[in-house]
């Protein structure tokens, strides 16, 4: 029996959609992962973000193809403040200043690699450049090693 070229496309449109569903949660930081899942990842979520203007949301850490990845969760508000930008604080006291968390246009930078001269992540901070303050933290139960 010979399949027409409607039942072709019906067919492969049907495991095109199964397909995608099956990956569509499977990104970095992402909360559809499962426990098991992120901790075969190597993957830690912090507290929460707690601030003047930052409460609410978390932050996971992951390696990945030999890289540090921080990435924001879905709950996380970008603040309004004119610049903020992504801060870690390492296991000693030191501050790392990184990328801003939006971009040109509407794109925002929620998900970054870490450089390898960090060394660990204690606290990740949302830091506003403009008004030189930080405006929330969010700390990891014990700080988690990169590269």
């Amino acid at each position: 029996m010979q399949l027409n070229n409607i039942t072709k496309l019906v067919a492969f449109a049907a495991l095109a959609a199964l397909t995608t569903a099956a990956f569509a949660d499977h990104r970095p930081g992402h909360q559809g992962y499962s426990k098991q899942e992120k901790h075969s990842m190597m993957m830690m979520d912090s507290g929460a973000f707690r601030g003047v203007e930052v409460n609410g949301g978390h932050v996971s850490v992951s390696h990945m193809k030999g890289k540090t990845m921080l990435t924001l969760s879905s709950d996380f508000m970008i603040p309004k403040s004119p610049a903020p930008q992504w801060q870690v604080v390492d296991s000693k006291g030191n501050t790392y200043l990184l990328q801003q968390l939006r971009i040109a246009g509407d794109k925002t930078n929620r998900t970054i690699s870490l450089p390898k001269y960090i060394k660990n992540v204690a606290k990740v901070q949302i830091w506003c450049s403009f008004a030189e303050v930080v405006l929330g933290e969010a700390s990891f139960a014990k700080p988690q090693m990169v590269g």
